[in-house]
């Protein structure tokens, strides 16, 4: 019968990844922390997002660039300077190449509040697609072969290492490649496009958790459970990107991560008895389902992924969690937005915050879609306000790295959409 062990994994090579240097104390950082913003927020330039000339210029086509206050700004691109090295980004395997431009990829939304990134290393870009796809292919047999052309024009490699500069080797960033590509087979293949549905939705997923949270029952019981592990290819993609992550994460991380899945699974299946009943939600309904269907399980592995370990109890601070949960939203309406028009193609209904807003406020389709395009912005400013307020009220090294790995997962989230011309294209609303 099947044997649920981890399966092996390909060492880095030798001295790839050498012991991570001991951050500097607060007392040698080469920067003070900023004055914690009042009442939670950081006040926007009068010429920003939201109002002034640079909303007219949005309002006629034109992106929003990000432009953080000070104390979102230093957080977002980490401490500079003698000794700081160990607060940015871990040793990587190989020298890191100059940052080039952002490239011209896509065109992003008009009007996004958003922070371009730079092109993602090529070479890691193009070693992490051939991996994810041998693993996809030969370990786990996750998809025919007639799906090929949608597998590779996903583009993994690239929307991986955009949102993971710092991780030390290919094999750290592998990690999330196989969590993303899993937690994709199980929203195409339960929930959507490759014969999901919501009929019988909670069985599947109940049982596809337990490929991350494992059963323990007894002595009797227990083959049946692990040869289900292999059934079919979301639960053997599970199980195997688990396996994996569970040989780098520690304790914590990893049950982390196994209650953020179980938050995404709530979302599929609030989304799931809507489909079933026919309803659509109010604007504040949608966004409560969105809060847990998102992609809080990626940036919540950021700490993981850069080879270091933000504590438990920092992680579980109220104020930590506020800014990760803004983060998940703020990233899962990017996915709304720039799916909008593939899904207004496909078979049937599907619900995204534009959809919601036109239906429950009576607005055009135009208006709906600029207005959820707000409530992104609003959140991402949240968002930004909230990390460094946290930054300040707890200057920690491992606490500043993980908001700066969030902040980078969001910022390379956006590009990957914008840029994957494969999957997305922007409605004529401009």
């Amino acid at each position: 019968m099947p044997d649920p062990r981890p399966a092996p994994v390909q060492p880095s090579p030798p001295g790839a990844v050498g012991a991570l240097p001991a951050p500097p104390s607060l007392s040698t950082l080469p920067f003070a922390p900023a004055p914690a913003p009042g009442a939670g927020t950081v006040p926007v330039p009068e010429d920003g997002p939201g109002d002034g000339p640079a909303a007219e210029s949005a309002g006629e086509g034109a992106a929003v660039v990000g432009r953080q206050s000070p104390a979102a700004e230093w957080i977002l691109r980490g401490p500079s300077g003698l000794g700081t090295a160990g607060l940015r980004l871990a040793r990587r395997e190989e020298p890191a190449a100059p940052e080039p431009e952002a490239p011209a990829a896509g065109n992003p939304i008009p009007g996004l509040y958003h922070h371009p990134v730079p092109e993602p290393d090529p070479a890691r870009v193009e070693e992490v697609s051939r991996r994810i796809k041998a693993w996809a292919l030969d370990e786990v047999e996750l998809y025919p072969e007639e799906w090929e052309e949608q597998f590779d024009g996903f583009s993994v490699g690239r929307y991986m290492v955009a949102c993971h500069p710092d991780a030390p080797t290919v094999e750290h960033l592998m990690l999330a490649a196989r969590l993303m590509v899993a937690e994709n087979a199980v929203d195409d293949c339960y929930c959507e496009d490759h014969g999901g549905s919501p009929i019988g939705l909670g069985g599947r997923l109940l049982l596809a958790h337990t490929a991350l949270d494992a059963l323990h029952t007894t002595q009797e019981y227990h083959p049946h459970w692990a040869q289900s592990l292999h059934a079919d290819a979301p639960r053997r993609a599970y199980r195997s990107a688990m396996e994996y992550l569970l040989q780098e994460a520690g304790p914590s991380q990893a049950d982390r991560f196994r209650h953020d899945m179980a938050r995404l699974h709530l979302g599929y299946l609030a989304e799931a008895a809507w489909a079933q009943t026919d309803h659509v939600p109010e604007v504040w309904e949608y966004l409560a389902m969105r809060q847990f269907n998102n992609f809080r399980p990626c940036p919540t592995i950021t700490d993981t992924v850069g080879g270091y370990e933000l504590p438990a109890d920092l992680h579980a601070r109220p104020d930590m969690q506020r800014v990760i949960a803004l983060a998940g939203n703020a990233t899962t309406l990017v996915n709304d937005l720039y799916s909008y028009t593939k899904e207004l193609a496909a078979p049937g209904r599907h619900l995204n915050l534009p959809v919601v807003i036109a239906e429950r406020e009576g607005v055009p389709e135009r208006e709906a879609y600029l207005k959820a395009v707000e409530v992104h912005n609003e959140l991402m400013r949240d968002f930004e306000a909230e990390a460094a307020a946290v930054a300040a009220a707890c200057p920690l090294p491992s606490v500043l790295r993980f908001l700066r790995g969030v902040a980078v997962w969001v910022d390379g989230n956006h590009y990957w959409h914008q840029s994957n011309t494969y999957r997305y294209s922007l409605p004529d609303f401009w």
